[in-house]
C-alpha cells in the first residue's frame, strides 16, 4: 500500500465560512438546452445542492476537431454555478476520445486477449499505454488547467473518470512494449524473471526481452506468475496514467486538489486502490448496490474499506445512485428509505460529501433509464423530494465535517494480490470467491454487532487491533508472515482460512506443507486440499454443530500441545479431522478455518474466536444483528451512527447523546423505523 497523502479534502463551505459536507451530482448541461440550466441551478438551491463534477464527458464537446476549442458554454456554466454557491470538481475529459481522434489515431483502441480491437461507439476506448493518447489527453488537460485556473467555481480537478472500468487489460503491441518495460524495472535481469516465472515448465524459458507479450489467447492455461504480474502492470499503467495529468494539474494549478474516483466496490478488482491512494490529494469512490442477501452489508464493506484506504481520512462519496442503475439484468428502484440510508452509511464510514450519477436524469443515451437526482417526471416526484430531505439532513451534520473513523477492535484484511491470484485458473477449484469470502466475515461481524474496520493487508498497523481477521490471504511473501507472526506473539489474535499462506509474491508455492509461512504459528500442517464439487458440504461439530461447510476442506493434522481443536468435520472424507483450530502463542492466539462456512456459519463461530480477546458488541443485545454501529469522532465530539439494517423497526434502548438526525428517544430508547439512521452526538471522552 501506498501511504496516503495529507488530505486536502475540498470542504464546501457555509454562509459564515464554516466547514459543511458536500452534496451534489455529476452534472452534464451539455446535454440540455440553455432554458434548462436556470432551472437547474434554482433547484439545486432548493436540494442544497454544493457541489458537482463537470465536463466529465465532454471532450468532444470542447474540442470538436483536432484543432479548435469551444469553451464558450463551459465558461458560462461555471460562472452561473459560482453565482449560485454551487463548487465544482471539474474533470479533464479524457475518459472518452471524441470520434476525430479515433479516426485519426485508431491505433489508440485498446485490443482484447483474443486479438479484437474495442471500437468507439460506448466509452473508455483507449489504451492506458498509447503515447498518442497520452499526448493528445494532455494537451486538452493543460487547455483546462491554463484557462480555469483562477476561476472561483474550481474546488477540484478530476482526472480522467473511473479509470480502468472498461479497459483495464489491454492486450494491443503498445500494452506488451510497456509491459515489457515494466518487467525489466521490477526484474533488471531475463534470469531473474524466469525465476520467478518459473519458466522451466513447459519450456517457457525466454532469451530476449522482446519474446514477452501479454497472456494472450493461447491453447491452454497461460502461465500464472505472468498472469499475476500483468494484472500489476495493468494497475499500475492506469495509475501512470493519472499521475501524468495530476503532473500537469499541479503544475499549472498547485493550490486545487486533484482526485479521481476508484470504484470500491463488490466485481471491480482490476485497480489495486491501496496502491493509488498515495498518488490522489483526497480519496474519492462510486458504489452502487449489487443485487444479493447481503447487499447494503457490501455497501458497508466497501465504504469501510475505502475508509481504510484513505487512512481513515475523509473521503469523497463521487457517485451513488438515487434509486435504480441501467446496467444490471434487472433494475430494482430503491425501497422508501434507502436512498437517504445508503447516503448516511457512506457517511458513516467517512464520507464527507455525498453525491450522485447524476444531477438530471438523460433523455437519450445509453444511461437514460438511470436514475438521477432530478429525475423523468421532474420535480413533483417523490424521488425529487426525497433528493431534498437528504439535503437538510447533510445540514444538519455540518458539525462533524472533519472527524474521522474511530478505529474499531477487530480488522479484516483485504489484498489485491490475494484476489487475483486465488481466483486465477488450474487451481484446487474455480469456485473460490475471494471478495465473498471476505464479505461474509464482516457480514457475520455486523450480524453480532461488532464494529469491524476492513484495512489493506500491506502497509497497515496491525499493533491497535485486538482481532485481525485474514480470509483466504492467498498471497503472503516473508515480510507480511513475519509481520502476521509478530502481531499475534505480541498479544494479538489473528484468524486465517483455507487457501491462505500458500504461495509469495511470485506466485510459487511455499514448501513443507501448508499454510507455507504461517504453518509453525497456527501449529498446523496440512498435505493436501480437498475441494468440494458443487452442491456438496461437510457437517461439523462443536459450536458448529447446526451449520454446514462448502466449497473446501483441508486435511489437517495438529503439530503441537498447544493447538485447540474448536470443531471437527463429521462428514466427508476428513470426518473426525479437525475443521477449526487455534493455537495460543505469547499473550495472542492464531486461528484457522478450514472450509467455507458462510455468513450463517461464521456468525454461530465468531463468538469462540474473539473470546480470548474479550470483543464483544457495544450494542444492547436487543439491537445486535438489526442495527450497524459506526463511530466517527474529533477533538471534542464523538458521533453515533445507528443504521437499521432491516426493514422492521428496531428499538436500540440505552442510547445517550444529543439527536442530530433521527427519531427523539423514549422511554425505551430509540425506536429506528426500517431502513432510518440516527446520529447521536456527545462530548469525547
Amino acid at each position: 500500500m501506498t501511504a496516503p497523502a495529507p488530505s486536502r479534502f475540498p470542504y464546501a463551505k457555509g454562509s459564515d465560512g464554516t466547514r459543511r459536507l458536500g452534496y451534489g451530482a455529476d452534472y452534464n448541461p451539455e446535454q440540455w438546452p440553455r432554458e434548462v440550466w436556470e432551472e437547474d441551478v434554482r433547484l439545486m438551491r432548493e436540494a442544497g445542492v454544493n457541489t458537482v463534477s463537470l465536463a466529465i464527458f465532454s471532450w468532444a464537446g470542447l474540442q470538436p476537431t483536432a484543432d479548435s476549442w469551444d469553451f464558450g458554454w463551459l465558461d458560462e456554466i461555471m460562472d452561473l454555478l459560482h453565482a449560485h454557491g454551487v463548487g465544482v470538481d471539474l474533470a479533464t475529459a479524457t475518459a472518452s476520445p471524441p470520434p476525430w481522434l479515433t479516426t485519426a489515431h485508431p491505433e489508440i483502441l485498446p485490443v482484447t486477449a483474443t486479438g479484437e480491437t474495442l471500437w468507439p461507439g460506448a466509452r473508455q476506448h483507449w489504451r492506458p499505454t498509447s503515447p498518442v493518447f497520452r499526448a493528445h489527453a494532455l494537451r486538452l488537460v493543460r487547455e483546462l488547467a491554463t484557462r480555469y485556473a483562477g476561476h472561483p467555481a474550481l474546488v477540484a480537478w478530476h482526472v480522467n473518470n473511473e479509470l480502468g472500468c472498461h479497459n483495464v487489460y489491454d492486450h494491443s503491441d503498445d500494452a506488451a512494449r510497456a509491459f515489457r518495460a515494466w518487467l525489466r524495472r521490477r526484474y533488471t535481469t531475463l534470469d531473474a524473471l524466469n525465476d520467478a516465472w518459473g519458466t522451466a515448465f513447459w519450456s517457457q524459458r525466454y532469451s530476449d526481452w522482446d519474446q514477452i507479450l501479454p497472456p494472450r489467447l493461447a491453447a491452454s492455461h497461460p502461465n500464472p506468475t505472468q498472469q499475476l504480474d500483468f494484472k500489476r502492470f495493468s494497475s499500475d499503467a492506469l495509475k501512470d496514467h493519472l499521475r501524468a495529468e495530476r503532473e500537469l494539474l499541479r503544475e499549472l494549478t498547485p493550490g486545487v486538489p486533484v482526485t479521481t474516483n476508484f470504484m470500491v466496490m463488490s466485481g471491480t478488482k482490476g485497480m489495486d486502490y491501496a496502491d493509488w491512494a498515495g498518488e490522489v490529494d483526497f480519496v474519492a469512490n462510486d458504489h452502487y448496490v449489487l443485487p444479493g442477501p447481503h447487499d447494503r452489508d457490501e455497501l458497508s464493506f466497501s465504504a469501510n474499506l475505502t475508509s481504510g484506504i484513505s487512512g481513515h481520512r475523509p473521503w469523497f462519496l463521487m457517485e451513488h445512485s438515487t434509486g435504480a442503475v441501467n446496467w444490471q439484468p434487472v433494475n430494482l428502484p430503491k425501497k422508501p428509505g434507502e436512498l437517504a440510508r445508503d447516503s448516511l452509511l457512506h457517511v458513516a464510514h467517512g464520507a464527507d460529501a455525498v453525491c450522485f450519477f447524476q444531477w438530471r436524469q438523460s433523455r437519450a443515451g445509453a444511461e437514460k433509464y438511470h436514475s438521477a437526482m432530478v429525475p423523468h417526471a421532474g420535480e413533483d416526484s417523490e424521488l425529487f423530494r426525497s433528493v431534498v430531505g437528504l439535503g437538510r439532513t447533510l445540514e444538519r451534520l455540518a458539525p462533524l465535517a472533519g472527524s474521522e473513523r474511530e478505529p474499531a477492535r477487530v480488522a479484516v484484511l483485504f489484498d489485491w494480490d490475494s484476489w487475483w491470484a486465488a481466483e486465477l485458473d488450474s487451481h484446487p477449484t474455480s469456485r473460490l470467491d475471494y471478495h465473498r469470502e471476505a464479505l461474509d466475515w464482516y457480514t457475520a461481524l455486523l450480524g453480532l454487532g461488532i464494529r469491524a474496520d476492513v484495512v489493506p493487508a500491506h502497509g497497515t498497523d496491525l499493533s491497535g487491533y485486538d482481532v485481525v481477521v485474514a480470509p483466504v490471504l492467498h498471497v503472503v511473501p516473508q515480510p507480511l508472515a513475519k509481520e502476521l507472526i509478530r502481531y499475534a506473539e505480541n498479544g494479538g489474535h489473528l484468524v486465517t482460512t483455507y487457501f491462505s499462506a500458500i504461495v509469495d509474491e511470485n506466485d510459487h508455492v511455499h514448501l513443507g506443507g501448508y499454510p507455507g509461512p504461517l504453518r509453525d504459528l497456527l501449529g498446523i500442517r496440512i498435505e493436501e486440499f480437498g475441494p468440494l464439487l458443487d452442491g456438496d458440504t461437510v457437517g461439523l461439530d462443536g459450536p458448529l454443530s447446526a451449520v454446514t461447510g462448502s466449497l473446501w476442506t483441508d486435511r489437517i493434522s495438529v503439530d503441537g500441545p498447544d493447538v485447540e481443536v474448536l470443531a471437527r468435520y463429521r462428514t466427508g472424507s476428513y470426518a473426525a479431522r479437525p475443521a477449526v483450530t487455534r493455537r495460543t502463542t505469547g499473550g495472542g492466539s492464531a486461528a484457522y478455518v478450514s472450509t467455507r462456512l458462510g455468513a450463517e456459519g461464521l456468525t454461530a463461530l465468531l463468538p469462540a474466536l474473539l473470546a480470548p480477546a474479550g470483543v464483544t458488541s457495544e450494542l444492547p443485545e436487543e439491537a445486535r444483528g438489526s442495527v450497524e454501529h459506526v463511530v466517527r469522532r474529533d477533538a471534542s465530539h464523538r458521533y453515533d451512527f445507528l443504521v437499521n439494517r432491516t426493514d422492521a423497526p428496531v428499538t436500540v434502548p440505552g442510547t445517550t447523546g444529543e439527536v442530530l438526525i433521527g427519531p427523539m428517544p423514549t422511554e425505551t430508547g430509540i425506536v429506528l423505523p426500517p431502513r432510518e439512521v440516527a446520529v447521536l452526538r456527545r462530548p469525547a471522552e
